[in-house]
Order: structure tokens, then C-alpha cells, then sequence
């Protein structure tokens, strides 16, 4: 299973959400403002959502 982090200091959250756009099995979602990472056990570590952020605040690691 993949361990997804996001770095809040630097997420720009509804203001960007391009790894929520992205991501083929909604694991990232948007939560009012802010990106919340929920079925985590879904996540097969394709590390699209790290390729499109900008700010480079997702790490995915697999366990």
C-alpha cells in the first residue's frame, strides 16, 4: 500500500487542485479549500498527482 504526504505549507489547495483533476482513483479530493487524501488503500502509487503540482507537495511512498 502507498503512504501519500502533502506538504500543507506549500499546497495551494482549490486554488490549484490540479493532483485532485488528476488522479485516476480519487484519492484526493477537495475538502472546502484545502486537498484531504481519503481511500489511501486505493492509491496505486502512479505518482501522477506529484507530476502535475507545481508545488511539489506530494510524496508518495510505498510501504
Amino acid at each position: 500500500m502507498a503512504k501519500i504526504t502533502i506538504d500543507f505549507d506549500k499546497c495551494k489547495g482549490a486554488e490549484c487542485a490540479e493532483c485532485v483533476d488528476v488522479c485516476p482513483q480519487e484519492c484526493l479530493i477537495l475538502d472546502g479549500v484545502d486537498v484531504k487524501i481519503v481511500d489511501v488503500e486505493d492509491c496505486n502509487a502512479c505518482e501522477v498527482c506529484m507530476d502535475v503540482c507545481p508545488e511539489e507537495c506530494i510524496e508518495i511512498k510505498e510501504d
